[in-house]
């Protein structure tokens, strides 16, 4: 019983954990666009700055996989 719902909870921790971040990334992707489209010349600064807020958006999801495979690691 107990490790039917230590899977439920890996299962858990991947999909809320991965739901957040799915969701931000393709709102900051899509304000970047729109601001590179109104200032063109500022695009290179825009870019970078979008990559390293998405690098730590990616972060959350690989919290949130290294949590399921703790969890997991208790079955």
């Amino acid at each position: 019983m107990t490790s039917g719902i230590i899977a439920l909870a890996a299962a858990l921790a991947i999909a809320l954990s991965t739901i957040g971040p799915a969701i931000a990334q393709g709102t900051t992707a899509s304000k970047a666009m729109e601001a590179m489209a109104r200032q063109p010349e500022m695009a290179n600064t825009i870019r970078s700055n979008m990559i390293i807020a998405l690098a730590l958006m990616e972060a959350l999801t690989i919290y949130g996989l290294l949590i399921a495979f703790m969890l997991i690691g208790k079955i």
